[in-house]
């Protein structure tokens, strides 16, 4: 069953044509990974599916339902968009990953929390480390964790990887490996990285704002 599908989606900025007629479906429990140039198209193409901007041209249906008659808040509850660059905010890593709770007036599952720091190589008393203090890598594993403190059904990866060493790397995609085993969570990553290309499950490359399925 198709979770996603895009039809005939384009972005234009004033005469600049960025994407055209774009036709993508993406199954439940898919793994696509996108690739392509730089100032192709791609994380671009991510953003209006994460609804982050708005399609220029075309449709896009979502559980079989036109995205115009979603909640936008509802529809990003269930579509989550990951960051190339991390975004952090307060004091400590306890504010960001209580902060999905938070805007659901729910309770904060502190052992979830725990859990999946461990997971990524995180000591719990890192909740109490101010931001500041955290490395590179730290950080995109707290802003990774603060986007599985609730499981969506689409997990959208914006280059994740990209200014990270092999070991932090190594660390993020064990975490996306079992998150994928686990839950089934639908994936679609935008990546430059051969190793994470090769590894596809299926591929499609955008370039000069067209986008061409692979495998």
């Amino acid at each position: 069953m198709a979770i996603l599908d895009l039809q005939h989606v384009g972005y234009q900025v004033r005469n600049q044509q960025i994407l055209a007629d774009i036709n993508l479906t993406v199954e439940e429990d898919d793994y696509l990974t996108i690739t392509g140039p730089s100032g192709g198209g791609k994380s671009t193409l991510l953003k209006i599916i994460a609804t982050m901007i708005s399609a220029t041209a075309g449709d896009i249906f979502y559980q079989g339902k036109n995205l115009n008659q979603y909640d936008p808040i509802l529809y990003r509850r269930e579509v989550s968009y990951c960051f190339q660059q991390p975004t952090l905010f307060g004091n400590d890593v306890l504010e960001n990953l209580s902060f999905p709770a938070k805007i659901r007036r729910t309770d904060f599952d502190k052992a979830r929390a725990i859990q999946l720091m461990q997971y990524v190589k995180l000591d719990e008393k890192m909740l109490t480390q101010p931001i500041k203090e955290l490395s590179g890598g730290e950080k995109q594993r707290v802003a990774l964790i603060r986007n599985l403190m609730y499981l969506p059904k689409i997990l959208l990866l914006d280059e994740i990887t990209t200014g990270l060493d092999a070991a932090n790397k190594a660390i993020v995609w064990e975490l996306i490996e079992r998150l994928k085993g686990d839950s089934g969570v639908t994936l679609i990553a935008v990546t430059h990285d051969e190793q994470e290309i090769l590894a596809a499950k299926h591929l499609a490359q955008v370039e000069n704002g067209k986008l061409e399925v692979q495998r």
